[in-house]
């Protein structure tokens, strides 16, 4: 079993920052790629960016690009999103997710993923 928790949402102003960060215990991180989901209310849960279990690759939806940077420290056990240049239509609940992956990649299916957080909410004003 792997436990997850995410921390750092919050409400925030268009054009600002934060960070998020998911938390393992239990079993690690290890071999597990990571994502970072989101889901706004009436939507679907969509992913938002993926880390391979060594954080040499990276996966990045179109709508993140440039502004969401996603990364991980495997000694502290900890995936951190970082979304600069926020939107409003970036309010959602995010969502970690681990996926046991030893092969080095990771997928963008919501049904691939074992082990999900509670969620965070980030709410973005105009």
């Amino acid at each position: 079993q792997v436990q997850l928790v995410e921390s750092g949402g919050r409400l925030v102003q268009a054009g600002g920052s934060l960070r998020l960060s998911c938390v393992a215990s239990g079993r690690t991180f290890s071999r597990r790629a990571v994502g970072w989901f989101r889901q706004a209310p009436g939507k679907e849960r969509e992913l938002v960016a993926a880390i391979s279990w060594s954080g040499g690759s990276t996966y990045y939806a179109d709508f993140g690009k440039g502004r969401f940077t996603i990364s991980r420290d495997n000694a502290k056990n900890t995936v951190y999103l970082q979304m600069d240049s926020l939107k409003p239509e970036d309010t959602a609940v995010y969502y970690c997710a681990a996926e046991y992956s030893p092969s080095g990649s990771y997928s963008a299916l919501v049904g691939e993923y074992d082990y999900w957080g509670q969620g965070t909410q980030v709410t973005v004003s105009s």
